[in-house]
């Protein structure tokens, strides 16, 4: 069907979305267009823009709940937008449109934080579902004068990530600057999000920036902001996070990667609890709560005078330090239950059956060392959500290097090469018969013919590798 407006449906049983902020972004006028006119019948509140650098502008004031963006635009892309969209607004929805649908580019996008992909041409009733549906979630979870989203669920079933959350909700209560210590993706933003949630400013904002994502001179007009006419393309006054928190918490994410001269200026601030915008010539006082996050070791950083010792004692007058996923591997299935259930409407579709995740799959994430840790795991389930389908999640689903069957990094260092090729061939076999009964469904003759071989041949390969076919029906 036509992305144009032409057969709309007039229908009121959609609505229930009045006074959800929406910002359409696409570089033909008539999708723009279309798509304003349909969400405005829905009751939303509606604004567009061409590109991504436009849309950027309506990141100004308040942000919108909403954003729908096209992929491919002039200027700036809508790759490019949907990371700046939820570095300035954690709380926004992003569902990216676009003309080039592929596997890849699906799971990239929610990779990067979209909350759902479509393909055009789209189906004015797709979107009128899916936006109704997570126009109503964004509303019931929007608390007035609040730029962030309440508690989001933290997966604790491993002791380690308990202790965590019990201290998290100690801290909660002083309004002292809180230090978030941790790899990468092990959900330091989501710790700061239930920090803030279950303190006194829970009413107020959570404004949350990367240090490492912006040089010095963007930083700063970010945090501090700018007046108008302080540098090219500085068309209108812009306040900062620290002015625009108004008692709430600025939460600061990659503090490792902060200059030295950037260090110094943080630090007055701390001190005097004033800015100055870039391209003023008055200070401004701001009253905010600090929450900072890094996975780099600030104290050896700090010993080596990379960081200012004084800015350090600062910064985590109370620190919290998050477990890898490595360290906490009590949570791992349960977390992989819970993206499998959050992301099956996602990357499936509305009302989708949420696939099972099979005893293979589980020996799989189990037997994996997590790097990229709970991100990585997230990640790996919506991958594998999109590839298998509507059915199981098998352990070749979910793209990892290892499996249940191979050695990890360090233990491979110290296998012999005999038992090295062994493995290596169990894994291969393991995938090709596997993904053989996949396709046929379970028949162990289909199966055989299908891997060129005879059905005692492929037999005895399953009672070597304990596969039982009857979990392929």
């Amino acid at each position: 069907m036509s992305t144009s407006t032409t057969g709309m449906s007039e229908r009121a049983d959609l609505g229930g979305i009045e006074g959800l902020r929406v910002l359409v972004v696409d570089d033909e006028a008539d999708i723009r267009n279309g798509l304003r006119k349909l969400l405005s019948r829905l009751g939303a509140e509606v604004e567009v823009a061409a590109d991504g650098l436009e849309a950027l502008g309506h990141f100004e004031g308040e942000a919108p709940d909403l954003v729908l963006t096209d992929l491919m635009m002039p200027r700036m892309s809508g790759s490019e937008l949907l990371p700046l969209v939820k570095e300035r607004s954690p709380r926004t929805e992003v569902i990216v449109l676009t003309g080039y649908g592929t596997i890849q580019l699906a799971v990239t996008s929610l990779q990067n934080g979209a909350a759902h992909f479509m393909t055009k041409p789209f189906d004015n009733e797709e979107v009128d579902t899916l936006v109704t549906r997570l126009g109503r979630q964004l509303l019931a979870r929007r608390t007035p004068g609040r730029a962030a989203p309440g508690t989001e669920r933290i997966v604790a079933e491993d002791p380690a990530m308990k202790h965590v959350l019990r201290l998290a909700e100690q801290v909660a209560a002083s309004p002292l600057p809180v230090l978030i210590e941790g790899e990468s993706g092990t959900g330091k933003e989501v710790v700061a999000s239930a920090v803030h949630a279950m303190s006194e400013a829970r009413d107020k904002g959570f404004l949350a920036v990367n240090a490492a994502a912006l040089p010095d001179s963007l930083l700063e007009s970010e945090l501090f902001g700018h007046r108008k006419g302080a540098f090219t393309g500085a068309d209108r006054d812009h306040a900062g996070l620290f002015e625009r928190a108004r008692g709430g918490t600025v939460f600061l994410d990659e503090l490792a990667s902060m200059s030295a001269g950037f260090q110094g200026k943080l630090l007055r601030v701390l001190q005097e609890k004033t800015i100055r915008p870039v391209g003023g010539d008055r200070d401004v006082q701001v009253d905010f709560r600090l929450v900072c996050a890094t996975n780099g070791d600030l104290e050896e950083r700090m010993r080596g005078g990379e960081f200012r010792e004084d800015l350090f004692y600062r910064v985590s007058v109370t620190r919290l330090r998050l477990p890898a996923l490595r360290e906490r591997r009590g949570d791992i299935v349960p977390l992989a239950l819970h993206f499998l259930h959050e992301g099956a409407e996602t990357c499936l579709g509305a009302g989708a059956r949420v696939p099972e995740l099979t005893q293979d799959a589980m020996d799989c994430l189990l037997a994996h060392d997590w790097p990229g840790n709970v991100r990585e795991l997230q990640n790996a389930v919506h991958r594998a959500l999109v590839v298998c389908g509507p059915d199981r999640i098998r352990a070749h689903h979910l793209g990892l290097d290892r499996g249940p069957w191979t050695a990890r990094p360090a233990q491979q260092e110290e296998l012999e090469y005999a038992e090295g090729k062994r493995r290596a061939i169990e894994r291969f076999q393991r995938e090709f018969v596997q993904r053989a009964l996949e396709h046929s469904g379970g028949n162990v003759s289909q199966a055989a013919a299908r891997c060129g071989m005879t059905r005692a041949a492929l037999q005895r390969i399953l009672r070597q590798l304990e596969v039982d076919p009857a979990s392929f029906k």
